[in-house]
């Protein structure tokens, strides 16, 4: 995917792991800085481990194929792997199958208008 801090900004080409049980997208914290990406605010994470940690967490423009959004992107550790996350995977519209090992796009859901009882 590319990464990049607007529409118009320099963008940089990074290799992700999926991980559809995290639910933001991770991006090392020096490539985002590094791109002009701010922190917006600060939120609590449980590790895989259990263990809880607070990250910075801004907002990026991702590329993905043919599709480009802004995403929500937390600023991790510096070394650890890029990992696409369950959130940017929804905006983008796509899902992981597993059996041909890439990502599907998905047909989402609109909401109906009907209400309980009519």
């Amino acid at each position: 995917m590319d990464v990049s801090e607007s529409r118009r900004g320099r963008s940089e080409r990074v290799e992700a792991l999926v991980d559809a049980g995290a639910t933001y997208t991770a991006l090392p914290n020096s490539l985002l800085r590094g791109l002009g990406v701010s922190p917006i605010t600060r939120l609590g994470f449980t590790l895989a481990d259990g263990r809880r940690v607070e990250r910075d967490v801004g907002e990026a423009y991702l590329r993905i194929g043919e599709l480009a959004f802004h995403s929500p992107v937390v600023f991790g550790n510096d070394g650890a792997d890029a990992l696409l996350g369950a959130v940017t995977l929804q905006i983008f519209g796509l899902g992981v199958d597993p059996l041909h090992e890439r990502l599907a796009p998905l047909e989402g859901m609109y909401p109906s208008l009907t209400r309980v009882g009519d």
